[in-house]
Formats: structure tokens, C-alpha cells, sequence
């Protein structure tokens, strides 16, 4: 069998001092070390050979790729299949072209550190990544360890922590850990400098919680009247049946409030929001951001035209707008087992979803909804305009 060409080294603040006998033949008979500058530097035998990494990190993904035949070795923080670098080449080679070398994961520092029991706390690599994906993690006395980009960064996070409601909770900083440099300190506004690489712990304290079961508040999305109402979002996320790793599409998402419920679902799960009007799409994004799920994907357009070039997915939802032309459109593309669920409001919606069921199958549901309110001195009920429900699979 051919020798990989590329090793993925797990180098730790510690440098060489830390390393295996295997990485340190590795990088000694390397054509090539390619690393972050930082990484190179606890590396000074390395010479001419040392190759640094670009801003960003995917510039210098194919340039490596290029260096196909000669031996090649890529530093990575900690354990590389830990938010790190060695899956982005994992996925890119055959299995006989590299070889890894993990080092302790900062994770596994931290933790270590502070006691912590690793499998009970949330571990999110936020240094590439969107602070506010800390949303959906926050409960109180729930552990998090956070890497980030930066020292600057820290300052940030405190203040989503804060802003979120959970300005109670106690938060270490943790520098360089596994190294020299390596300190552990309490935060507080006035902590002064803070050196890269960082990692934040958590203890959460107080502080308005997520819930899991789907039907989030309505007050927690941003929305113009345009939003699937919190009983009928947990109905509909019932008949949706979101598994783990699938697809949705949110057709006329409006506030995308059932694309995100969706996502918070599972981590493994994905969606595409579809949204014609340009302040809803917007609007669609802030949602999705504030709520942790800045990856859910926003395509701005009508349908059926702007869905020809997406994934094909495993559910579909109509919120409005659907037509004998949409559903036409859908039944010829979408794959057989597909779940579709749509809801109407009017008249003319309630009898294409009753043609259509009588045509292809499924179940339809009339949903009637009604609140207690102020009715004069006294009290009554209010009843929300009647949803009808269908949902199938295709």
C-alpha cells in the first residue's frame, strides 16, 4: 500500500514537547509543513519547509491538495476532528492518502482544568462561527466551553450572554491551555488583555430557556402578522416529522418560523427558507440568527421557479400561496416518500387541498383555535380564522 502524503499533526501549546514519536517523524521528513503562523512558531526546527496558512482558512485548502506527491504535513490545534481542520481533508481524499496524529482536544483541557464531566457539557467551536449559535445551549446550571477567534471576542460573547438574560452566569477564560503561556482566569468587564488561542467556560445562571417541544413563542420571532401561530407551528411541525440529517423546504416561509423549529429539531438537520418578499427574507434571516440558526439557508424568490436548482428535500411545507400550478409542479419533482404539509386559511386553499386529497391520499385536518379575551366586564372566547391542514407523502 502507498505511504499517505498527507499527515494531519494535533500540535498542542506545548509544541514539540507534546507531540508522538509519529508526528515527530512526520514533520521531520516533511517536504512541506503548512500551518498557521502561531503553529509554526512552536515548530523553530522546521526551517525553510514551513508553508503559512492563509486568512482565511479555505484559501488554503486546494493549495495543499495541490501538493499531491510530495510529503505533506498539516498542524492542526488539539484533535483536528474536533472543529478542526482534519475532516475538511478526510472528505477530500481517499482514505490511503493521509494519516492523523490528535493531540489533546482544548476541550479535554478545559475540562480537566475546571472538573468538568465532558459528555455533560456543550462543547461549541464558535471561533468560525456566529456567537450567537450559543442561543439554543443556554439553561440554567448548564455548562458550555466555547473556542472563539479571538480575545476580543470574549467581551462579545459576555454581552450575547447578557443580552440573552443570563447576565448572572459565571464565565472563565482560558488562554493558550496545554502551553506555557497557558491562564485561567474568572471573567469580568475589567479583565484586561487576552491572548489567542481562547477558550470561554460557562456555567449558565438564570435566564429565559429555549423549549424543546416544538410551538416556540410567537414574541420570540420578529414578524409582520406573517407567521405560522405557535399551536398551529407545533401541529405542523407534528405532521413534518423532522429526522435526523433531512431536508426541509419552507415555501412562502414569511417570519421562518417553521424552518427554524425545524433545525433546532436536530443539529443534523437542514433547511431552505423560500421567501418572495425582499423585508420578509430579511426579516427571515434576523430570525434565524437571533435564534442560533444562522445556517438555515435563505433563497429569495417566488415558486415554484426559484426551487428548480435546490436539493431535493425529505419534507415540504406550504405555508400560503399554494396552487393547482405549485402542487403540480412539486408532484413531478419531488421523490417518492417526500412528506408535504400545507396549510390554508382560505376558502379556495381548503378546496385545493380537498381535490388534491381525494386525488393522492393523506389526511386533512381542520384546525379551530380560540383564546379567552376581554368581552366587555367581562370574558369571552375569541376564535382565530379555522386552519386546514393537509399533509401527505408523496
Amino acid at each position: 500500500m502507498a505511504r499517505p502524503w498527507l499527515t494531519i499533526v494535533g500540535l498542542g501549546e506545548d509544541g514539540p514537547d507534546g507531540l508522538s514519536p509519529a508526528s515527530r517523524n512526520a514533520i521531520a521528513i516533511a517536504d512541506v509543513v503548512a500551518g498557521a503562523a502561531r503553529h509554526l512558531a512552536l515548530l523553530p526546527d522546521i526551517g525553510s519547509k514551513g508553508w503559512v496558512w492563509p486568512v482565511p482558512f479555505a484559501d488554503g485548502i486546494d493549495a495543499v491538495l495541490a501538493l499531491r506527491g510530495q510529503r505533506v504535513v498539516v498542524l492542526a490545534s488539539g484533535d483536528p476532528f474536533w472543529f478542526g481542520a482534519g475532516a475538511v481533508f478526510a472528505e477530500r481524499l481517499q482514505p490511503a492518502e493521509w494519516v492523523a496524529h490528535p493531540g489533546l482536544s482544548a476541550f479535554a483541557l478545559a475540562a480537566a482544568r475546571l472538573g468538568w464531566r465532558l459528555e455533560e457539557v456543550a462543547c461549541l467551536g464558535l471561533h468560525a462561527a456566529p456567537l450567537t449559535r450559543i442561543r439554543p445551549h443556554l439553561a440554567p446550571g448548564a455548562r458550555l466551553l466555547v473556542t472563539l477567534r479571538e480575545g476580543a471576542s470574549v467581551a462579545e460573547l459576555a454581552g450575547i450572554v447578557s443580552d440573552l438574560g443570563f447576565g448572572a452566569s459565571q464565565l472563565w477564560v482560558m488562554e493558550a491551555l496545554g502551553g506555557p503561556r497557558e491562564r485561567v482566569r474568572a471573567y469580568t468587564p475589567d479583565i484586561g488583555p487576552i491572548d489567542a488561542p481562547v477558550l470561554v467556560a460557562i456555567t449558565a445562571a438564570g435566564g429565559p430557556v429555549l423549549p424543546r417541544a416544538p410551538g416556540l413563542p410567537d414574541a420570540l420571532f420578529e414578524h409582520d402578522g406573517q407567521i405560522t401561530k405557535r399551536a398551529v407551528r407545533a401541529l405542523t411541525l407534528s405532521a413534518l416529522a423532522p429526522l435526523p440529517g433531512e431536508m426541509l423546504w419552507d415555501i412562502g416561509a414569511g417570519s421562518g418560523s417553521i424552518a427554524i423549529e425545524w433545525l433546532l429539531a436536530h443539529p443534523s438537520l437542514d433547511a431552505i427558507a423560500l421567501e418572495a418578499d425582499p423585508a420578509r427574507a430579511d426579516r427571515i434571516g434576523r430570525n434565524a440568527l437571533a435564534l442560533g440558526m444562522d445556517h438555515l439557508r435563505l433563497v429569495q424568490g417566488s415558486a415554484p421557479e426559484a426551487l428548480a436548482d435546490l436539493p431535493l428535500p425529505d419534507a415540504v411545507f406550504i405555508g400560503g400561496g399554494a396552487d393547482q400550478a405549485m402542487l403540480d409542479w412539486l408532484w413531478d419533482r419531488l421523490p417518492i416518500g417526500t412528506r408535504v404539509v400545507a396549510n390554508a386559511v382560505t376558502l379556495e386553499g381548503e378546496a385545493l387541498f380537498g381535490h388534491w386529497q381525494g386525488q393522492v391520499g393523506g389526511s386533512l385536518t381542520r384546525i379551530d383555535l380560540s383564546e379567552a379575551g376581554r368581552l366587555g366586564s367581562k370574558r369571552g372566547w375569541r376564535a382565530a380564522l379555522p386552519v386546514v391542514q393537509w399533509s401527505v407523502v408523496r
